[in-house]
Order: C-alpha cells, then structure tokens, then sequence
C-alpha cells in the first residue's frame, strides 16, 4: 500500500504488510535503550513490531546505510560454524540477531560488534524511521523475546529473565 503525499512533501512510503513476511526472510532493524542498532532476521516470522513495517524504502536505506559502512572489526559470532556468514553487518557496528526455530518473536544473538555504532551517527531520516523502534532491551543479551508489547531478554529455556 503507497500513500499519496502532496507534491513538495515527504515521498510515499511502501507499507510492508504481515501476510508478505509469512515464510520468507525478513531483516528488519531496531535501537536498544543505549541507542545501538541491531538487525534481526525474522526467517518467516510475522511477529514483528509495526513500526518495522512502515516503509519499506527506509527499511532498504538503512540496509544499504549498514552495508555501504567500511568494516572496522573481525568477525565475532560466539558460536562460530554457520553463524560466521552473518557477520557483515556486526563487522560494520551493528548487533546481529536470528529467530530462533519455531519460537515466535524469540531470537538468539548471532554477532555482536565490539564498537558498535549508535543511533546519532545515522542520517537524520533513518534516526526517524527508528525512533518507533527503540527496544527497552540492552544488545548483547544472548536471547531476546519480541513481541507486540514489547522486549524482554529471555534465558536460554525461554523463561523471561531480569533486565
């Protein structure tokens, strides 16, 4: 769904809708309580926050803005094997996140950056697009659970842990 805008105003922006996610990979982004970013591969998981769904334009801009970053570390994916070919984007700044096999909206850390960029060093448009999409979570935590009410960090049983 595009929305009409008038002529001189912010473009139209490509509503991503859940039923478009069902079964296909889906990387959305979001910032933690200290303002690093994260990329979170959803792997045919529709329960993510709305916000990530609201333009599909500065979704793909903030991919490109990640992917165009020098790469300024070496890979640093805790478990190794598999794992190592999705690092890029930890190898540019950003935290890593995958779901974890059937738990829905639960994701384990896959790569996580030892200068991790922030917010603030994001075009003033992509700081925008990821103000709806600030997670009261801290990255880093080895499991995290995220859902329409929120996050939580979650132990590796799937029990909701202390933040």
């Amino acid at each position: 769904m595009v929305e009409e805008t008038a002529p001189g105003k912010t473009p139209p922006h490509t509503v991503i809708t859940r039923e478009e996610l069902r079964g296909v990979e889906f990387d959305w982004f979001a910032a933690d309580a200290r303002g690093h970013v994260a990329q979170f591969m959803a792997s045919g998981d529709d329960t993510v926050p709305e916000a990530a769904l609201a333009s599909e334009e500065l979704l793909e801009a903030l991919h490109v803005w990640i992917d165009t970053r020098p790469e300024t570390e070496a890979p640093n994916a805790p478990a190794g094997g598999f794992d190592e070919h999705l690092t890029p984007p930890q190898r540019r700044g950003a935290f890593v996140y995958d779901r974890v096999p059937d738990g829905s909206g639960v994701y384990r850390l896959v790569a996580a950056p030892r200068m991790p960029f922030t917010v603030a060093e994001l075009p003033a448009h992509l700081r925008a697009y990821l103000e709806g999409l600030v997670l009261d979570v801290t990255f880093g935590a080895a499991r995290l659970e995220i859902g329409a009410d929120g996050a939580a960090q979650v132990s590796a049983d799937g029990a909701p842990s202390s933040i």
